[in-house]
């Protein structure tokens, strides 16, 4: 067994932190369901990133609870919240913020000017990007820095974000109209991406009762700031074995068709047809932490292999390239994720 360095903790404390992450996300889990009817896999996935500090795509329809999913984590979890309505006339300096002048009379009585950093609303702890392809890729590409880095540049000074920093951001994928896909680039630093379906026939009765009865859930914050991140710092501590590792590598590498960077030796028939670019290191992070998490959830010590493939499809399917024989065939980015997970070994042979 090998893994990240880290502070000792005896075995006692250990089986105590991870109690009460299991307690702590369960509860926050619970919290979300009070406004979240539903989407019990979407909820789980999402608060996976927010336990291992990663970003969210979410996907889906208008109307089917993406924003207030969103919303409801952020009263559930005691951190500042932001939220930013992308459209095509928003600029850079309307997320990231500007610098403004003030002007002041000083004690020999005439005015004086200093400048001042007026922080826009990605100086909060969770952001709600909403619909963010309606916006230009100059906008969009204010949050790059952000969610790499954790900091934001504004006339030449580097402003630190807030710690935990949590990007959620929607996207609509029907309406293409005046829309800016992301780029690659964009899409690759986030941690997982959704997809948010329509409620069953059930469930749509529990949403018109709720949201049309006289009275209304209310969330309770039930985690705050600090709490959190020690669980963010747990998540890492837990071992993965060489094996496991090794699969979650050749996972990212089977993305990769014949002629691309790689060799493409772990690339599967489907792959070599359909796929333009592969994963990313990127994905292989993705894939170790949301494992480790996993592994956290059920009680177990170290991650398994059945771990690195719950979470393959949510790690992967953004982060992989179709080519244009795909797009005529209606291949999606999940049956080539699926695919590999199907039929790629669980040991190296």
């Amino acid at each position: 067994m090998s893994d990240d360095a880290a502070q000792p903790m005896t075995a006692e404390q250990v089986q105590q932190a991870s109690n009460r992450f299991r307690e702590d996300f369960e509860t926050v889990r619970s919290q979300v369901a009070r406004a979240v009817v539903g989407q019990r896999e979407v909820i789980e996935q999402t608060l996976v990133c927010l336990f291992v500090g990663g970003h969210a795509l979410l996907e889906g329809v208008p109307g089917i609870g993406k924003t207030l999913l969103v919303r409801s984590i952020s009263e559930a979890v005691d951190l500042t919240f932001g939220r930013v309505q992308f459209t095509p006339d928003l600029m850079p300096a309307d997320i990231t913020g500007t610098t403004v002048i003030d002007e002041s009379e000083g004690d020999d009585g005439r005015m004086h000017r200093t400048f001042r950093f007026q922080p826009g609303p990605v100086f909060s702890q969770i952001l709600l990007a909403d619909e963010i392809n309606r916006a230009t890729p100059k906008t969009q590409s204010a949050l790059l820095e952000a969610m790499q880095e954790r900091s934001v540049t504004v006339g030449g000074t580097t402003h630190a974000l807030p710690k935990p920093f949590f990007v959620l951001a929607t996207q609509n994928p029907v309406e293409q109209e005046g829309t800016y896909p992301l780029p690659e680039a964009q899409l690759d630093r986030f941690f997982f991406k959704l997809q948010v379906g329509y409620a069953s026939r059930e469930e749509l009765s529990e949403i018109v009762i709720r949201t049309t009865g006289a009275t209304s859930e209310t969330i309770e914050k039930v985690l705050d700031t600090e709490r959190l991140i020690e669980h963010q710092q747990l998540v890492r501590m837990v071992p993965v074995s060489d094996h496991v590792r090794d699969y979650a590598i050749r996972c990212v590498l089977a993305t990769h068709p014949q002629g691309a960077l790689s060799d493409g030796q772990f690339a599967t028939p489907m792959v070599n047809r359909f796929v333009s670019l592969g994963a990313s290191p990127r994905a292989a992070q993705s894939l170790m932490l949301a494992g480790k998490c996993m592994a956290l959830l059920d009680g177990r010590a170290s991650v398994s292999i059945e771990d690195i493939q719950q979470v393959a499809l949510p790690s992967l399917r953004h982060r992989v390239l179709l080519n244009f024989e795909a797009s005529a065939e209606l291949v999606d980015t999940d049956q080539i994720v699926k695919n590999i997970v199907e039929t790629l070994p669980r040991d190296a042979g």
